[in-house]
């Protein structure tokens, strides 16, 4: 008795919802963007590789890809030994120097040595001043720190690879300067002096967000004959440098007629929308589609007309017209 009764109120509830009207709009013309489309990639505004700078075996390893780190931190160690020695036998000879400098200096003034000697051991002081510290430097060049705060985009080394002086090790950039860059055609360029601002679609999120810059290069690639324009994004945390999008360009503003792309069904090359009449009865209309003209609208060429009232979710309208409600 309990289960029917369950399923009765399940039958109850599921009525209810058919017989609920599915959302809808009424459309009309309207003022949309007129843009032109063209492929880009992400990348970061800050970015860097960094490199070794001392020859050795890599002996510790920090940090990795995906991981945020901060100015200064420690990412990785060299066995740098050769350099330390070189560093030691700097130390040594800076020592030798400056005692021989200082010995010197005591004998001129006694007038035991010309001034040529005394000019000599300044000489070989600087000189071993300046190997010291260029020794110290190599040495400190076996730790690896982060130049800025950001994060591993990659790291090129793994524990016990052999580094060597140029061979990069990490790749990081600054997650909060990202932009775009499009590669536009020669017959583009005249388009492009009238824009005046852009739209970046991210299809893999459904994203879109306003350029907060538009920037076209003087330049024009000699094999190719692209052009290539770059679009600041603002702070966009899903994206990634590398990710692909795609940059509306708009270059003015007219009048059409658009449905949402979610109220579209699509069966094939057909594309159609559930249009509600003056009594509440849904037909499903054919439609010939234009282009998409912002986020989530396309444009109508023909099957509908001002007025026409298109249902938002074509799922509820759907089982409504097969339930006959």
């Amino acid at each position: 008795m309990k289960t029917k009764l369950i399923f009765a109120l399940f039958l109850a509830s599921t009525a209810t919802a058919f017989a609920q009207e599915p959302a809808s709009l009424v459309v009309q013309p309207h003022k949309v963007d007129l843009s032109f489309p063209a492929e880009a990639l992400v990348e970061a505004v800050q970015q860097t590789t960094v490199g070794a700078q001392v020859a050795g075996r890599v002996i510790e390893v920090r940090a990795d890809a995906g991981q945020p780190v901060r100015k200064g931190d420690v990412m990785m160690r060299i066995d740098a030994r050769e350099a330390e020695e070189t560093a030691r036998a700097a130390n040594a000879q800076y020592a030798n120097a400056k005692l021989n400098y200082e010995r010197t200096q005591s004998l001129v003034a006694q007038k035991f040595m010309s001034a040529a000697a005394l000019d000599k051991a300044r000489a070989d002081y600087d000189a071993a001043t300046a190997n010291r510290a260029a020794a110290g430097a190599s040495e400190s060049h076996a730790t690896i720190v982060a130049p800025l705060t950001g994060i591993v985009a990659r790291r090129h080394a793994e524990l016990g690879d052999m580094a060597t002086p140029g061979k990069p090790l990490f790749t990081i950039y600054e997650p909060g300067g990202l932009r775009v860059t499009a590669s536009i055609p020669q017959y583009r360029l005249n388009d492009m002096r009238k824009v005046t601002t852009a739209r970046v679609e991210f299809p893999e999120l459904g994203k879109w967000v306003d350029a907060s810059a538009v920037k076209l290069l003087p330049t024009a690639d000699t094999a190719t004959h692209v052009s290539q324009v770059r679009v600041s994004l603002p702070p966009v945390p899903e994206a990634t440098p590398g990710m692909f999008a795609r940059v509306h360009f708009v270059v003015g503003q007219a009048e059409k007629l658009t449905v949402p792309a979610s109220a579209v069904v699509r069966r094939g090359e057909v594309a159609a929308v559930y249009v509600q009449g003056g009594d509440g009865r849904l037909s499903l209309r054919q439609l010939r589609l234009g282009d998409t003209v912002g986020a989530g609208e396309i444009e109508v060429l023909a099957g509908l007309g001002a007025g026409d009232r298109v249902v938002t979710d074509p799922v509820k309208a759907a089982i409504r017209l097969k339930s006959g409600m």
